[in-house]
């Protein structure tokens, strides 16, 4: 691989990372933090590799250990046989709004990863959540999409990348599961 290929790839995260605004981060944080200490349930969907990166985050923050305990945290989209079950059965738009309307309750928060914000069965999850009164956060990329003015907490990183979009989606998963970890609040 060239030199100045990675040097690019390299040169568009950090920027990406140095530019953008952190407060939504600390908004979700404290969401997060408040979710954990009132025994809810944070949920988290996405799809290709967002999904991936929902079910590692999930993985985190269920071992995630806080004065003994971790959070109670399910991705969505880790069931494959609830998966092909539900797109087979009553739509591929409905995966994970059908999950949620069976498992979530008010208090608790929805965390979508997308890079474009426009899949149906994202906009569709986000959709129940409101009704169900469930939190919503979303991390984008590229403008958001029709995404981005839903969610209660966006988190737009602006970039026409989906590899990078999916870089940002897990360094803060990361940086919510040590900040929780430290346990300094």
């Amino acid at each position: 691989m060239p030199k100045e290929f990675i040097k690019n790839y390299q040169d568009r995260l950090i920027n990406c990372i140095q530019t953008f605004d952190w407060a939504p981060v600390e908004q979700l944080a404290q969401k997060v933090l408040l979710v954990q200490k009132e025994d809810r349930h944070i949920f988290l969907c996405g799809n290709g590799g967002s999904a991936a990166n929902a079910m590692h985050i999930a993985n985190d923050l269920l071992y995630l250990r806080s004065k003994g305990k971790g959070i109670k945290v399910t991705a969505l989209p880790a069931n494959q046989a609830v998966l092909t079950c539900l797109a087979n059965d009553i739509g591929y738009e409905n995966i994970f709004s059908f999950q949620l309307e069976q498992l979530g309750q008010q208090g608790d928060i929805l965390i979508v990863l997308s890079g474009s914000g426009n899949s149906k069965n994202i906009l569709k999850a986000v959709d129940m959540a409101k009704k169900m009164r469930i939190a919503t956060c979303a991390i984008l990329g590229f403008d958001g999409g029709r995404c981005l003015n839903l969610v209660d907490i966006p988190i737009l990183f602006p970039i026409n990348d989906m590899q990078i979009a999916e870089d940002l989606q897990l360094i803060i998963g990361h940086m919510l599961m040590q900040w929780l970890k430290e346990g300094k609040f």
